[in-house]
């Protein structure tokens, strides 16, 4: 099958079509600034890229432009829309109402924009990608993978915060957790580089990148994650301040004179490695910092690692054990110093770091030693794959 991937957000739109049974990619891309000027990626394996910058003033104008490039003679793969067997979207909360993925309906349609107040930057423009597919594509089947579904089978001690129980009641208000289908994807591929059951096995996979969560998985199944109703709680992120003490939002507020939007605005978009290096929030320009004798950009990479070494450590007893540690995104799969960092403070584990294979970047790769107690993995995520994985699953079961 040949399955087009749609992760749709504010003002851009990335997509990837998939051959599942080679789960390799035909062409991939990008369409940014839609609303504003316009900016289409195109890249086709073997071939140049393609920029097209014709103007995108709305995402269904952007949904056009990629099916177009898609069937276009010299610069797609595929001779018309005929042969996209289904499409595939990615939505970043499906509240409670989804555990799993699921087909496009009128249903699903409804439950999504009713947890658009749980991710309003997001969901809304998930819905607009899916809307414009639908119109272009009636007849092709759809459906939606969720970030917060995989997260669906922590147990009630984990998910619910210790305010009045009546929020969570009236307002939903509890952990979701996302990044699922990365978590998912890596989990399952982690069991398979081990050669044994995901069912016998205890996982701990840290997504580090821009956007970085850790999540607990027990037998195949997510018993704990850190990123809580929002992405803003968990690990110490690019811009993202993490775990902090709540009463530190009405302090900054009345010492700043400033409104508890503005202060949420600092802490997902001023804080994090940016917040506490001053000079970036990449972790790679951190690192280079940090390496001349920036005293800041080090403390924000000692307090990265040691958040991370925490979460590892506490679902180490959530779990009464660990077979296994995943990193995985941009900085888990390609950088060797922080997974060195985070592994040196697990020594008691039994699990010691390879360091010739730990020197590899974007591999699929086990960085511990063979006599490891404990082994650990640098595993590259493919959350389009992962979508593409389950558009079939669904459509083979419908």
């Amino acid at each position: 099958m040949k399955i087009l991937v749609i992760n749709c957000g504010s003002s851009s739109l990335k997509y990837q079509l998939i051959d599942s049974e080679t789960e390799h990619y035909l062409a991939k891309g990008l369409c940014e600034r839609i609303g504003i000027d316009g900016v289409l990626n195109h890249s086709v394996p073997g071939k140049d890229k393609f920029v097209d910058e014709s103007p995108l003033p709305t995402h269904k104008d952007a949904v056009s432009a990629v099916l177009k490039i898609l069937t276009d003679p010299e610069k797609g793969v595929i001779s018309s829309l005929e042969e996209i067997d289904a499409v595939g979207h990615r939505v970043v909360h499906g509240g409670e109402y989804f555990s799993k993925a699921v087909l496009v309906s009128d249903d699903v349609i409804e439950k999504i924009g009713l947890c658009s107040d749980l991710a309003p930057l997001h969901n809304p423009a998930n819905l607009i990608g899916i809307n414009a597919c639908r119109e272009l594509m009636p007849n092709t089947p759809m459906s939606v993978v969720f970030d917060t579904a995989f997260h669906q089978t922590m147990p009630r001690k984990a998910y619910l915060y210790g305010i009045p129980y009546s929020y969570y009641e009236e307002y939903g208000i509890r952990r979701y957790g996302f990044h699922g289908t990365s978590h998912n994807y890596v989990s399952h591929r982690v069991a398979k580089l081990m050669g044994r059951p995901i069912e016998d096995l205890k996982i701990i996979v840290c997504h580090l990148g821009n956007g970085s969560s850790i999540s607990a998985v027990d037998g195949g199944k997510c018993v704990d994650t850190s990123m809580g109703m929002t992405p803003l709680e968990g690990m110490i992120m690019g811009t993202r301040s993490g775990d902090l003490d709540p009463a530190i939002v009405q302090y900054i507020a009345k010492k700043e004179n400033m409104s508890i939007d503005q202060v949420l605005d600092v802490l997902n978009k001023k804080s994090g490695l940016l917040g506490i290096s001053g000079t970036s929030s990449d972790f790679r320009d951190i690192l280079s910092a940090s390496e001349q004798g920036d005293e800041r950009a080090k403390a924000a990479f000692e307090a990265f690692a040691y958040r991370i070494v925490k979460y590892i450590g506490s679902y180490v007893a959530a779990m009464n054990g660990v077979d296994a540690i995943a990193f995985t995104a941009g900085i888990g799969e390609n950088n060797s110093l922080i997974r060195e960092t985070v592994l040196s403070s697990l020594a008691y584990l039994g699990v010691k770091v390879d360091p010739e294979k730990n020197a590899l970047r974007g591999d699929e790769v086990m960085i511990s030693t063979e006599d490891s107690v404990v082994k650990a993995f640098a595993v590259p995520t493919n959350e389009e794959l992962a979508i593409a994985q389950e558009t079939v699953a669904l459509l083979q079961n419908a």
